[in-house]
């Protein structure tokens, strides 16, 4: 099942309501001593999660199908960065990762047992108490954990506001209808949206020239940490066309070291290119606030949209302290 993004929780009596969390979304099957982990694009991640893979094989229930999101757990929530760094070439680093960061399983539907083999064609309704049931005889490993789910518009919006940490906002799913694999029919995504004024610290010129000259493609955003060190946090490139050379006229005045005194854009990494590692500093004489809907291991996980500019507001008031929020313990979810 694929999830259509929407901007409000549907309200509904055909309508149950789970957290969104911020893992790998994996279909675990089990057939004897075969475990077959795959993502939502058809890629094998057996190999990078064996603790998974054993986990599996411990259970009493030697055939089914789940759907469900691999995440790890740090501290009180869980890490996305952590769960990236689990996808390793080498034998050796995922055998000690999966030792040092554990991942966890959580479960959201059941799609086949060993006497229920077309699951799939069932309601969610009719599916989700047989999920629980499978849970409570069947998954007793600490690995595997029941996702929560209800039919509560209250408790889903609870979930909403305190979403972060390892859950970044609400699924809703459609509990008459029966699993829609490949579509987005029975499945919506709603996501909390916050927003944050970041200083301009630098910018990217985009791939192609407007009127014959280079223009703006990206801005690159900035937050001063306890120390006073500005910090690379993320970017956007939501610039409209018509707008993109005044606005570089007015950007390439500014232009000067070093921009960013801390992290900095352009660091060697796997996903690292030439052109993503040619950028402009700038004087920190810019605000702008953007709209992001997660921030994790000091920088934002997507590109941000621009909300306003904002002049009244002192480049040294952008801290990293504005981001700071109050989340569920996602652990407290879980059965």
């Amino acid at each position: 099942m694929e999830a259509k993004s929407v901007e409000t929780i549907p309200r509904g009596k055909e309508w149950q309501y789970e957290p969104k969390w911020d893992g790998f979304r994996c279909l675990l099957a089990r057939s004897g001593s075969n475990v077959d982990l795959r993502s939502k694009s058809g890629e094998d991640l057996a190999r990078y999660f064996p603790e998974i893979v054993a986990a599996a094989l411990s259970l009493k229930a030697d055939r089914f199908t789940l759907d469900g999101e691999i995440v790890v757990p740090h501290g009180k929530g869980f890490s996305f960065d952590a769960l990236l760094q689990r996808i390793h070439p080498a034998a050796s680093r995922v055998k000690k990762l999966s030792q040092d960061t554990p991942a966890l399983y959580l479960v959201f539907d059941l799609l086949e047992t060993a006497k229920e083999k077309q699951l799939a064609g069932k309601s969610l309704s009719e599916r989700r108490p047989l999920l629980e049931a499978f849970a409570k005889d069947h998954l007793k490993n600490s690995l595997f954990h029941l996702s929560p789910a209800t039919t509560s518009y209250a408790t889903a919006q609870k979930w909403l506001a305190q979403s972060g940490g390892g859950s970044d906002g609400v699924i809703a799913k459609r509990i008459d209808l029966p699993y829609q694999a490949g579509t987005r029919e029975g499945m919506q995504k709603i996501k909390k949206f916050r927003s944050a004024d970041c200083v301009v610290g630098g910018f990217r010129y985009a791939s192609n020239k407007i009127g014959g000259r280079n223009v703006v493609g990206s801005l690159l955003l900035g937050l001063y940490d306890d120390n006073g060190l500005l910090h690379h946090v993320g970017f956007t490139s939501a610039i409209k066309a018509q707008e993109k050379p005044a606005l570089t006229d007015r950007l390439e005045a500014l232009i000067g070291e070093p921009g960013f005194t801390g992290n900095a854009p352009g660091g060697p990494s796997r996903w690292s290119t030439e052109r993503s590692a040619k950028w402009c500093p700038l004087k920190p004489k810019l605000v702008i606030e953007v709209c992001y809907d997660h921030f994790s291991g000091e920088r934002f996980r997507h590109g941000t949209s621009i909300l306003r500019w904002r002049p009244d507001k002192a480049p040294r008031q952008c801290t990293f302290e504005q981001l700071t929020q109050k989340v569920a313990d996602p652990m407290k979810l879980l059965k």
